[in-house]
């Protein structure tokens, strides 16, 4: 069993894990968390999303957040863009990387954005091809891979189909994630097996949601299959909007204390870690969502 021997982890807190807040954040919050992550060692950071700010109010201030960020020369921001007039928006403010998503599940994917898989990827495709036509990276996300809150389990060969159509409009790099934290491990390497059909194991990320509490024995089972990059969330910020009460993303905290104890070199400096974790939540009036964190938290304290 060869484990990589160093992991590459985006933190996805700022966007994927404040959407879902439903109290706003001002984006001087925004900022100041964005500038403890990379002050911690992140080197790749999703910032925000150039949605409609009638669907998602939390991003409103998209422009405004990557305009107040001192940006760094080794780091990559990246914000989620789901057509061309966000495209815009996001090209307007400079951004390293783009991330356009579709889902693995038919049902999911006609809730969510009332078309079926196919459609929604001739829909960014476009996208797609200006962003590479400008230099920009595209990553895409693959949600619902195991399992959806509308139709129950997928089938291992949707998120291959799904994986070759991204493949297929130019998509460079690929997250394969479980967007309602369903998944065990053996069904995840499923998922990532067929992932790999289509693209090469550098090219392809994990991103788990923590709902039932497998997210970090997703993680291994993907290590062992030798995938060395991730999605994780600064204090597990983000619910799952599809399971009620539940956590969501898995906090960046606990996969890097998980990584730092197998010797496997992240770049990150943990203790500055938890201090984001504690930034943004001491904002949201809670307790991060990571054990680690609260476990490290509660020793400062005593």
């Amino acid at each position: 069993m060869s484990l990589p021997s160093r992991v590459k982890l985006v933190d996805v807190g700022p966007r994927d894990g404040l959407q879902n807040e439903k109290q706003p954040v001002p984006a001087a919050i925004k900022i100041g968390l964005v500038h403890r992550l990379q002050e911690a060692g992140l080197k790749e950071i999703e910032v925000t999303s150039f949605v409609s700010p009638k669907w998602v109010p939390q991003m409103a201030d998209a422009a405004e957040v990557l305009a107040g960020i001192e940006r760094r020369p080794d780091v990559r921001y990246s914000v989620l863009t789901p057509n061309m007039k966000g495209f815009e928006g996001a090209l307007a403010s400079g951004v390293d990387e783009i991330v356009v998503f579709a889902a693995a599940s038919e049902a999911f994917s006609q809730k969510n954005i009332n078309c079926s898989i196919a459609e929604s990827i001739e829909r960014f495709a476009p996208v797609v091809e200006a962003a590479r036509a400008k230099g920009i990276f595209v990553r895409g996300a693959m949600s619902c891979v195991v399992g959806c809150p509308y139709e129950g389990e997928v089938a291992p060969e949707q998120v291959g189909y799904l994986a070759k159509l991204m493949k297929g409009v130019g998509v460079q790099h690929i997250g394969v994630a479980d967007t309602i934290g369903v998944g065990t491990p053996r069904k995840i390497q499923r998922a990532v097996e067929e992932t790999l059909k289509h693209y090469e194991l550098d090219e392809v990320s994990g991103h788990f949601h923590d709902t039932y509490g497998q997210a970090l024995a997703n993680t291994l089972a993907t290590l062992e299959m030798g995938v060395w990059q991730y999605d994780t969330s600064v204090a597990g910020l983000g619910g799952c909007p599809y399971a009620k009460g539940a956590t969501g993303n898995v906090a960046t905290e606990d996969v890097a204390y998980m990584l730092r104890g197998m010797d496997i070199e992240t770049g990150i400096d943990f203790d500055k870690l938890v201090d984001a974790g504690a930034y943004i939540s001491d904002f949201l009036q809670r307790k991060p969502n990571s054990n680690a964190a609260k476990a490290v938290l509660n020793k400062r304290a005593g």
